[in-house]
C-alpha cells in the first residue's frame, strides 16, 4: 500500500515505515504529525483518486530529526564588468518516518 501526499508544497510517494526528507516542519523530535492532503492511495491494483484530495484519508508520521542539507554554492559573474559574487546556502530539512496510511 502506498499513497501520494502533499507535504509542505511538495508531493511525495510514501509507504509505511519509509523515511523521507521534507522541508523543515514545525514540531519537536519524536512528535507525531498527520497529513490529510492525500492525492492518491493504492492498495494492490485498487486505486483511489481524489478530485483535489481524498476525503477522510490521512498519512501519519513521526519526526525523527531536524537537519541541514549539503551546501550549495551560488556564484554570479558578469564577464568583462568585474562583477563576481559568491554565496553559500544550506537547506533546512526534517527527517520523518511514515507510521501509517488510513483511508
Amino acid at each position: 500500500m502506498y499513497a501520494i501526499v502533499n507535504i509542505a508544497g511538495q508531493q511525495f510517494k510514501v509507504a509505511k515505515d519509509q523515511q523521507i526528507f521534507v522541508h523543515r516542519l514545525q514540531g519537536e523530535e519524536g512528535a507525531s504529525i498527520e497529513f490529510d492532503n492525500v492525492l492518491l492511495a493504492a492498495k494492490g491494483s485498487d486505486f483511489k483518486i481524489g478530485a483535489d484530495a481524498l476525503k477522510g484519508a490521512s498519512v501519519s508520521a513521526k519526526i525523527l530529526s531536524h537537519l541541514k542539507g549539503d551546501k550549495v554554492i551560488v556564484f554570479k559573474k558578469k564577464r568583462r564588468k568585474g562583477y563576481k559574487k559568491k554565496n553559500g546556502h544550506r537547506q533546512q530539512f526534517t527527517k520523518i518516518e511514515i507510521t501509517g496510511i488510513t483511508l
